[in-house]
């Protein structure tokens, strides 16, 4: 019975890839509910290419002597593989089971994939990636660029509001949500370039560059600080 509620508290993400010719394809991804950590079937060994040395960002705080392999990478590599040969730009129809209800849509691959490295990549382990596990317990499959921006905003609000409740510091001018973002885009360029010498295909290199977009996105309303398009959601609250 024990092992049984322990079960139903794991965060479970099913993605199911319908092609047009009927193939299906299942992708599980489990994440630990109190970590927020990715749960993966360890291999014995992970291949040489995701040891830290060779794909480290060039602002990685993670030492060598400490870490032999890269949180994103080792933790990437089972996509990549499961992906490696399937074409980014093939329309499928795709469910997402969660927890809590399903969802659906008609769209690429490569948002299928880049939805599912939008929960590995924050759960993998990366001290950069890691402040982002909030959006993956709320995770919103096919989130437009809008809807990206007010989770994050909104995210980062409340994470300084309840850092002020302790007693620290709040960054109400998100000052450091702007460094977070560009020390995102730096580790989304790296992990692209990386990425791109190992595929025979190109889904899981696109979604990548599908979620620079996104933080491409969230960047340039922090640096124009500009937050107008959201102004009339709160007339009731400013006048």
């Amino acid at each position: 019975m024990y092992e049984v509620k322990i079960a139903e508290k794991i965060l479970t993400y099913t993605y199911t890839f319908i092609f047009e010719n009927g193939d299906e394809r299942k992708y599980i991804v489990n994440i630990e509910p109190e970590s927020l950590q990715l749960i993966r079937v360890t291999k014995q060994t992970s291949p040489e290419w995701t040891e830290l040395k060779n794909f480290k960002c060039p602002h990685c705080p993670l030492k060598e002597e400490q870490h032999k392999y890269c949180p994103v990478a080792q933790n990437l590599e089972d996509i990549i593989t499961f992906f490696s040969d399937t074409p980014s730009y093939d329309q499928v129809k795709i469910n997402v089971k969660t927890n809590e209800r399903e969802y659906q849509k008609e769209t690429s691959v490569q948002v299928g994939v880049g939805s599912i490295i939008g929960i590995i990549m924050p759960t993998s382990g990366c001290p950069i990636m890691g402040k982002l596990k909030p959006l993956v317990r709320f995770h919103l499959p096919f989130a437009s660029i809008e809807e990206t921006e007010f989770r994050v905003f909104s995210m980062y609000l409340l994470a300084q509001y309840l850092k002020m409740r302790k007693g620290e510091d709040p960054d109400w001018s998100l000052n450091n949500l702007k460094q977070l973002y560009a020390d995102i885009q730096k580790l989304n360029v790296n992990v692209a370039q990386k990425i791109a010498d190992l595929e025979s295909k190109d889904a899981s290199i696109n979604a990548v560059v599908v979620l620079n977009n996104f933080a491409d996105s969230v960047s340039f309303c922090l640096d124009e600080d500009d937050l107008s398009d959201f102004e009339f959601l709160f007339k009731e609250f400013i006048r």
